[in-house]
């Protein structure tokens, strides 16, 4: 019988580096896996479908929120995104931990169909940091800038909702600060029981 894995909710405001540090703890840990969202907008060049997203037309998605088929769903710009709840609990039936990168909102639905998930909030270590890495990608005026600043503050607001608090100043005390919340869920003592109940039988036997 598989242990179950468990759900991690990581959010984080735009720029505060919670895409690089899940890659790479995608990387180190082979335990883990990021849900794939399902989303209505087109795919972009050197996207792939199952990859990157699961690309739907919007009437199969509009199905799937009246089958009550996702944990969470949003519309951001007219396009729509959702995770699915049966892929993530398939994943977590056969002992694979599983992220979703979403924000307090989504979180939000998620804690009520799922209340045993983690939750993890990423800060930046300044509001100047967070500016420099929002400017620092080139691809935005400063009125873009300005709102996305804007929108972080209302999304930081909302860290007292989370379980564990990681400031993303130096990247990889960052990195090895979420690969802790990890371990820590894996140590517990009643997953530990079942994982180990060979070695603690054979210890303690007479």
């Amino acid at each position: 019988m598989h242990l179950k894995g468990t759900l991690y909710i990581i959010s984080a405001p735009s720029g505060a580096g919670k895409t690089s540090l899940v890659r790479q703890l995608l990387s180190r840990d082979a335990q883990v896996r990021v849900s794939v969202s399902h989303t209505t907008r087109a795919m972009r060049p050197g996207e792939a479908n199952g990859v990157d997203y699961n690309f739907v037309p919007l009437a199969e998605f509009n199905d799937m929120i009246d089958q009550g088929q996702f944990l969470e769903f949003a519309e951001v710009f007219d396009n729509k995104y959702g995770t699915s709840q049966t892929w993530v609990q398939q994943q977590l039936d056969q002992g694979i931990d599983v992220i979703l990168e979403i924000d307090w909102q989504g979180a939000q639905q998620v804690r009520r169909l799922m209340p045993e998930a983690v939750s993890v909030f990423i800060l930046p270590p300044s509001r100047e940091a967070l500016r420099q890495r929002l400017t620092g990608r080139g691809q935005d005026d400063a009125s873009v800038i300005e709102r996305r600043m804007a929108d972080a503050v209302n999304e930081m607001s909302h860290y007292a909702e989370y379980d564990y608090l990681v400031i993303n100043d130096v990247f990889e005390q960052a990195l090895a600060e979420l690969q802790a919340v990890l371990v820590a869920r894996r140590l517990r003592q009643s997953a530990q029981q079942q994982r180990q109940q060979a070695l603690i039988t054979a210890l303690l036997s007479a």
